[in-house]
């Protein structure tokens, strides 16, 4: 990712967004990305769902841009949509939480919350060359130390020394903008190591039709978890369960091959959240460049952990007996269960194979 440097203001990089320049508009989210998640911090109470709040907001910026009218206002703008995006979050938690403080009237507005990214930058401006290069490599790109070694071809100590260096050059800078009351997480969060109980498929002839359901359950306990999850995903979790070997590597198989030739591995997955009825999830990778979390969806990341034989974690908290009952007894009505589902691959799998 490019940077256009300094001269450049956020209404130049807006109208250069609008007109197709990819790099403009990575700029002008870069630029206010630390403000938008530390004002959606202040909502949520919580550093990982205000980056995830600040996600939908970019994706919002990016399908919304031509309707911004003041393009220099750009950085109020993009931050007032994660401020809105974090206050729905909030009303959903608030929800399945009861009890939850309202943490809204503590907040800055847009306008400061466009004044701290301002601030944050000026002070990285102000930083030697060296320093403000890696500051900008490793914060804003979110490149690791290796990479940032390899792109300003210097060592990864030299890199680390530098980064130290800026830290304690702009903590005083920014002191005003960082002393601020510590942000109280919503819940804490309990970690389960769960295993996959079964598979379950409705009838039904049209295959369009059929639905799938993964049953996750808790390692050495009786708590159960059920997700609706696609026929692709089910039928390869049924075939790992059932240890059906196939004529070919399962696309599955393929990807943990790949993340292991790069010198990394799977370190575990996670089931984080439920919103509006859908499922969340993370897939921990672990490289030379240290851990990396990377989002996807629940059959996935589960198919991933068991495939590469890594833990599957689950937030307690999503082990609510009122949400999961009629879904657990629905899926006990379901006839197809996980070695018919994987019988049946099998078949069309071998018939595959010997028509090519």
């Amino acid at each position: 990712m490019g940077f256009s440097g300094p001269g450049k203001s956020d209404a130049d990089l807006v109208h250069a967004a609008l007109v197709g320049d990819r790099e403009s508009l990575a700029e002008l989210l870069c630029r206010h990305w630390d403000a938008a998640v530390f004002l959606a911090a202040r909502v949520l109470g919580s550093s990982e769902l205000a980056r995830d709040a600040a996600q939908e907001a970019a994706i919002a910026v990016m399908t919304d841009l031509e309707r911004l009218r003041s393009p220099e206002r750009f950085g109020a703008w993009f931050c007032g949509i994660a401020l809105n995006v974090s206050r729905r979050w909030l009303r959903q938690l608030r929800s399945e939480v009861p009890g939850l403080p309202d943490r809204a009237s503590e907040l800055p507005g847009p306008a400061e919350a466009a004044d701290i990214a301002t601030r944050v930058h000026r002070a990285i401006a102000g930083l030697p060359n060296g320093q403000q290069d890696a500051v900008l490599l490793f914060y804003l790109q979110g490149l690791s130390h290796r990479e940032v070694a390899a792109d300003l071809d210097i060592s990864v100590g030299a890199v680390k020394a530098r980064l130290h260096q800026a830290r304690a050059a702009l903590a005083p800078r920014l002191a005003p903008i960082t002393d601020v009351p510590e942000v109280t997480t919503v819940t804490t969060t309990e970690w389960i190591d769960t295993t996959v109980a079964e598979i379950r498929r409705s009838e039904g002839q049209d295959p369009w039709q059929r639905t799938h359901i993964m049953i996750l359950r808790e390692r050495g306990g009786e708590r159960r978890l059920p997700m609706w999850i696609g026929a692709a995903e089910a039928t390869a979790l049924a075939l790992l369960l059932e240890s059906v070997e196939t004529p070919r590597p399962l696309t599955f198989r393929l990807a943990v091959g790949l993340v292991e030739a790069a010198g990394a591995r799977i370190e575990e997955v996670r089931i984080t959240r439920l919103l509006e009825g859908v499922f969340y999830a993370c897939a921990t990778v672990r490289g030379p460049g240290g851990p990396r979390e990377v989002d996807a969806r629940p059959s996935d990341a589960v198919t991933l952990a068991l495939t590469a034989g890594a833990p599957i974690r689950v937030d307690s908290a999503l082990f609510d007996p009122a949400a999961t009952a009629e879904h657990l007894e629905q899926s006990v009505s379901y006839p197809v269960a996980t070695a018919d589902i994987a019988a049946e691959a099998r078949e069309r799998l071998r018939v595959l194979h010997r028509s090519t």
